[in-house]
């Protein structure tokens, strides 16, 4: 479109040249040389206008030009407050999510099971549902959920026990393999990465640093000294970083226990599951069903095992779909926490916004933002030229007129 428009330019120039050369022909030449004179006048003028927001036009540090890279952090700060106050605010988010049913596009996804990615799911569900039954007495456990589990859970505080379980869990050092696993995950995934990690630093690396080499050897520092901290992780069990996830996990213990406002949070959500009748129904159902040669059934290949698994979810997308009132309490639940994320972090998410263009560079704003709207910004240039050159007629004649 750049090269359209500036074609479209030139194109005009060698108008005027053609029309000035032979303005003596004919009268009419004259409204020829008026169209051209006035369309590169117009041209020119909008290409100012749509390179002064990008860059320098041809490289020349006039005032009120290059005004994008000139403004990324004002840009980045009124983004963010833009999206802060028109977006993530309680009523805005209320307001989109009272006209959205989660509840039955959840229902209506599994109860179809030509939707996409059901089967992973199932399949997936299936081996948990499996390592569940292997790890508890299914005799026991059986009688106690066709006899009376809804009964014992409404009874149960169940965020002191979590609580409980977490703080015996960390004491017993039973959550050591987990932060493990975690940190070579993280390693693997970093390992994965390395030449993308490279590119980054690499693009963000000044002129200087990329001509001289020394971004390789920031890249390199940055690789080898995330390396060095995972491995040092692993091997060493009091490793600061072990103690802050330690921390964090045993601030949730506590707060589990002790922190009113998150167990009413907690204990809210576990009677309103336990209260509509629809869950009720369709738990007991399902429990005899699944119960009988479950396991069986669960660690055959791949695919094979997941049947009574794939109906169970089935009856429950059913179920989902179909009853109006288990879709009100879901959807009201789900529209509360989510009004409650934007309230609680929505400063938190405009600030990553708005940290994240600042910390871009200057070339890095203005090529996305460029990129983006930068094809329709070259229309105005075609647009000025043809309206420009309008205008020039339209002047023309007057003057002739007069």
């Amino acid at each position: 479109m750049r090269r359209t428009a500036t074609g479209l330019l030139v194109a005009m120039a060698g108008l005027f040249l053609l029309a000035r050369q032979f303005q003596d022909l004919h009268p009419a030449m004259g409204y020829v040389l008026a169209f051209a004179e006035a369309g590169m006048v117009g041209g020119m003028a909008d290409w100012f206008a749509v390179t002064a927001l990008f860059r320098h036009p041809l490289g020349l540090p006039i005032p009120h030009t290059a005004i994008i890279p000139e403004n990324k952090d004002r840009i980045a700060e009124t983004m963010a407050q833009f999206l802060r106050d028109n977006f993530l605010i309680p009523p805005v988010v209320a307001r989109r999510l009272r006209s959205m049913n989660l509840a039955g596009a959840a229902g209506d996804w599994l109860a179809d099971p030509a939707k996409g990615g059901s089967t992973r799911l199932r399949d997936g569900a299936a081996e948990l549902a499996a390592q569940v039954l292997e790890s508890l007495d299914p005799e026991r456990l059986g009688t106690q959920v066709r006899g009376g589990l809804f009964r014992q859970v409404e009874k149960l505080e169940v965020s002191p026990l979590l609580g409980q379980m977490l703080t015996t869990t960390i004491a017993d050092k039973r959550h050591m393999p987990v932060i493990e696993s975690l940190v070579r995950w993280a390693g693997l995934t970093l390992e994965d990465n390395e030449e993308l990690i490279r590119e980054l630093i690499h693009r963000r690396a000044n002129a200087v640093l990329r001509w001289t080499g020394l971004d390789e050897t920031v890249a390199n520092s940055v690789l080898d000294g995330l390396y060095k901290l995972l491995a040092e992780v692993i091997v060493d069990p009091d490793h600061p970083l072990r103690g802050k996830i330690e921390e964090g996990l045993a601030k949730l213990a506590q707060d589990l226990q002790q922190d009113e406002e998150l167990r009413t949070r907690v204990e809210r959500l576990k009677g309103e599951l336990i209260a509509n009748p629809a869950v009720s129904k369709w738990w007991q159902g399902v429990w005899e069903r699944l119960r009988t040669g479950m396991l069986t059934r669960l660690r055959r290949p791949a695919g094979e095992g997941s049947g009574q698994l794939a109906e169970a979810l089935t009856e429950l997308g059913k179920h989902l779909r179909d009853d109006p009132a288990l879709q009100i309490q879901i959807n009201r639940f789900a529209r509360r926490t989510l009004v409650g994320i934007s309230v609680r972090y929505g400063d938190q998410i405009v600030r990553l916004v708005s940290e994240t263009v600042k910390r871009w560079d200057a070339e890095t704003v203005t090529d996305r933002i460029e990129g983006a709207v930068g094809r329709d910004l070259q229309f105005i240039r075609i647009n000025g030229t043809l309206v420009g050159g309008l205008v020039g007629v339209l002047i023309h004649a007057v003057d002739q007129l007069l």
